[in-house]
């Protein structure tokens, strides 16, 4: 994976969202316009965190976050979410 030009600020965290599930368990395919917004990814940056609030996912770990959490960006042609480390729900 290539360096990344972004440093998250204060308790912010950036995430590459994992791809939505094309399949269902019983092997039907899911049309895009049907598929979940995923609401697990991959940590890929981290920020320092605050006087108050020291960050304690790192880059690497899996999460879970909230359906409507954080802000999509589109960095070198991948999305990303940048979002407070408390819309983060669990590390899995």
């Amino acid at each position: 994976m290539a360096k990344l030009s972004i440093k998250p600020l204060a308790d912010r965290v950036l995430i590459e969202p994992m791809a939505a599930e094309t399949k269902t368990a019983s092997g039907l395919y899911i049309p895009d316009t049907a598929k979940e917004k995923p609401q697990k990814g991959k940590v890929v940056a981290v920020g320092p965190g605050t006087k108050d609030e020291k960050v304690t996912v790192k880059v690497g770990d899996t999460v879970l976050y909230g359906k409507y959490a954080g802000t999509e960006l589109k960095l070198d042609g991948k999305d990303y979410l940048m979002m407070r480390e408390s819309d983060i729900l669990a590390i899995i």
